[in-house]
């Protein structure tokens, strides 16, 4: 038995009715109190924020969920991590819930197998790995018309999976992403590379390599072409400039541009919670400096 349901809904009432209180340390107190009921009492605070009339308990009221809610994305996050980020979908819906807490995991995974039908049908096995790509680039940014988000691309949206889906643009990591996850379902070797200020894929099989950016509606291009970017910066060749990049190291990167996006909107508190984040993954991704 959890400790809120020790708690009459009496008490509870008179706990949060506490919140309006003019004496900081009693607000403390309280609100300290309240976070150690944990997630279970989420419910009941959104029950009580409706039936108030007050701002600034409303207030205090949104800011214990929101609390209560990044505690539960930290563990969530920490459980992925512990399970080598096996599903990149499962990264990225708790990156999503950041925002939108209230989002459903399947919700994110019907629009994915709707994408994936549309290319199902019309893929080919039994043609050369350039030309399914083609065949895929075409439905992706021909029929589906995903695209680059030119206008906005330092938008917290960008990050966001629900409205990547939803608006049909991104930026490079988050079409690449929607990208790796329909061919990886098509059974296609195609995979995220970490390359500095650009996030692109690679198809590599046996022998067979060559390199797709999302962004620029899936064009194909050679590790030569890689080799002639990584110059241009001035930057020395590193394996993971040319190598597919594990599942965390690509939520690390998706939660780099959030806060890079926050700190340009002045979110300075989520700027860190963001940081916070980062942290819990650190140890099991490439640093890209």
């Amino acid at each position: 038995m959890n400790e809120t349901e020790n708690l009459t809904n009496k008490e509870l009432k008179a706990l949060i009715s506490l919140l309006e209180d003019d004496d900081a340390e009693v607000v403390d107190h309280v609100e300290s109190k309240i976070k150690s009921l944990g997630t279970h009492i989420i419910p009941y605070l959104e029950f009580e924020w409706e039936g108030s009339f007050n701002p600034r308990v409303q207030k205090r009221i949104e800011e214990l969920v929101h609390s209560l809610q990044f505690q539960l994305l930290r563990e969530k996050l920490e459980a992925w991590k512990e399970k080598d980020g096996d599903d990149l979908l499962e990264g990225m819906w708790l990156v999503n819930t950041y925002q939108y807490p209230d989002l459903e995991y399947d919700d994110l995974k019907k629009d994915l197998e709707q994408i994936y039908y549309e290319a199902w049908l019309e893929f080919r096995t039994d043609v050369h790995p350039v030309d399914q790509v083609k065949i895929l680039n075409s439905v992706i940014f021909n029929k589906l018309k995903f695209g680059a988000n030119t206008k906005n691309f330092h938008s917290t949206g960008n990050s966001m999976m629900n409205v990547v889906l939803q608006t049909k643009k991104g930026n490079p990591v988050s079409l690449c992403i929607v990208y790796a996850l329909v061919a990886q379902k098509l059974k296609l070797p195609i995979y995220g590379v970490n390359l500095p200020n650009l996030f692109v894929l690679t198809y590599k099989k046996g022998e067979t390599q060559f390199y797709i950016n999302a962004f620029n509606r899936g064009l194909i291009f050679s590790k030569k072409e890689v080799d002639d970017y990584v110059a241009n910066l001035k930057l020395t060749p590193k394996d993971q400039y040319y190598e597919p990049c594990t599942n965390v190291d690509i939520v690390v990167r998706v939660l780099r541009n959030l806060s890079i996006a926050h700190e340009k909107l002045g979110n300075s508190e989520k700027v860190e919670e963001i940081k916070s984040l980062i942290e819990i993954l650190a140890d099991k991704a490439i640093d890209m400096e």
